[in-house]
């Protein structure tokens, strides 16, 4: 039987000498290499990078590491309570949607209900399984989701793109409720010059960071209009000067045969992805024009519609030399 004292020894590792040639202690390759250090000091910091950044890059769908909280706990835009959404009302916050507890009436929900129809602040009574589904902190039958961006008066706009001698563009937006698509359509606005954009105050996708982020940051840049009524937002623009002019694949004029002249004082009318323009919005146009398609899909994206517009609108002014 072999004695182990009889195997050969395997050779110390040489110390390593300083300037004075004295020994000192060898580092740990596997320390110095970044091993530890990426196991221990960023835990987690990797990985949540790289699932973030590669949220759609054949990952699959992206998990939450904490699926069983509901998704509104996880940002910072919610207000729950009735007192300190009342509060925020009475401070003029911006507030994007309320959450009722359907059933419950009191002083403080009424006065609540009143502030917010004169801000223009959309309230849905719900039940309560819809509350404990944005929070599952005590809400008291109120939730309240605070806007990214401050909301602009149309009125405003318009009188002071006349003032300033500019040609008035905007971009009316019936029922756009995908969050996404409304960020991709506030990006291609931007870049085509739109000068607002006008949405209405129930119906339509909240503005969130999914919007800004899908937006590039247009959405800090172009004014966002909220209107209680688009008809009668729709006869105000006409009556201001501005022509309306719609997209809808129902339109017997097709875009390319150039026989709307865009260059003047316009807005741009956009429907929803489900059905498209309201028939009520329709009869309020003053040209319906669709976009010519060859494939054998007979409809486009939204957002991917609106570029195509504005588009031609910038094209048009860019050549009458506005």
């Amino acid at each position: 039987m072999e004695n182990r004292n009889d195997r050969p020894r395997q050779p110390k590792s040489r110390p390593f000498y300083d300037a004075d040639n004295r020994p000192v202690p060898r580092p740990d390759n596997r320390r110095a290499e970044g091993r530890f250090d990426d196991r221990n000091d960023n835990r987690g910091e990797s990985r949540d990078n790289s699932r973030s950044d590669n949220r759609g890059e054949g990952r699959g769908e992206y998990k939450p590491r904490y699926p069983h909280r509901p998704a509104a706990d996880r940002g910072i835009d919610m207000l729950f309570g009735l007192r300190p959404i009342l509060e925020a009302l009475h401070a003029h916050r911006t507030l994007e949607k309320i959450y009722l507890l359907r059933g419950t009436k009191n002083s403080i929900t009424q006065e609540i209900t009143e502030l917010a129809k004169e801000a223009n602040v959309p309230v849905s009574l719900v039940p309560l399984e819809k509350l404990n589904d944005l929070t599952r902190k005590n809400h008291q039958g109120a939730v309240a989701f605070v806007s990214p961006i401050e909301y602009q008066p149309l009125d405003s706009i318009l009188a002071g793109l006349y003032e300033e001698g500019k040609t008035p563009l905007l971009l009316v937006l019936d029922r756009i409720t995908d969050v996404r698509n409304f960020g991709s359509i506030a990006r291609n606005a931007e870049c085509m010059g739109v000068h607002a954009i006008v949405v209405p105050s129930r119906g339509a996708a909240q503005i969130n960071g999914d919007a800004l982020k899908t937006s590039a940051g247009a959405l800090n840049l172009i004014p966002v209009c909220r209107e209680p009524n688009l008809k009668e937002t729709l006869t105000f623009l006409r009556e201001s000067g501005v022509q309306v002019v719609a997209c809808t694949e129902k339109a017997d004029a097709s875009l390319e045969a150039q026989t709307v002249d865009m260059s003047g004082p316009l807005a741009v009318l956009m429907g929803s992805e489900e059905d498209g323009i309201s028939p009520e919005y329709l009869k309020l146009a003053d040209h319906k024009l669709r976009i010519p398609m060859a494939g054998q899909i007979s409809s486009l994206n939204v957002s991917v519609a609106s570029g195509i517009m504005l588009y031609e609108v910038l094209r048009q002014r860019l050549k009458s030399g506005q």
